[in-house]
């Protein structure tokens, strides 16, 4: 099974996780870590932080890769999380709601499909409303 981790500023992704569970009925079906990244944090020690959180999720039983996500492309989080990208590490950044109500709902999928389910369900979740 693929773990996530969500790497963002302060605590934007625990609130969207937090969404996404309540839309799912109070469950994560994966493995997960959150980590918040301030903007007066050493990128450094937060490195050596989502390094371990990584290892963690990688010592899951049954792990198949792990899906880290980030909530602005470029920033310190996004940053970050580029520096794990491996084999069995897939970043994506420009975390949305849908994106993780999408990644909830394919729990099975390996890394690679489950990125692309990802990817799909943020930019659909994206649409301008008319009246």
């Amino acid at each position: 099974m693929v773990g996530l981790l969500v790497i963002t500023h302060y605590n934007v992704g625990a609130a969207l996780f937090d969404a996404a569970i309540s839309v799912m009925g109070g469950d994560c079906p994966l493995p997960y870590k959150l980590m918040p990244v301030s903007q007066t944090c050493e990128p450094e020690e937060r490195l050596q932080i989502a390094q371990k959180l990584l290892q963690e999720l990688q010592a899951e039983k049954n792990n198949s890769g792990v899906l880290v996500l980030t909530d602005m492309y470029g920033s310190t989080p996004s940053n970050i999380a580029s520096k794990l990208a491996s084999e069995n590490v897939t970043i994506i950044s420009g975390l949305n709601l849908p994106m993780l109500v999408r990644i909830m709902n394919y729990p099975d999928l390996p890394l690679h499909k489950l990125a692309h389910k990802a990817v799909s369900g943020g930019q659909n979740g994206v649409i301008i409303v008319e009246q």
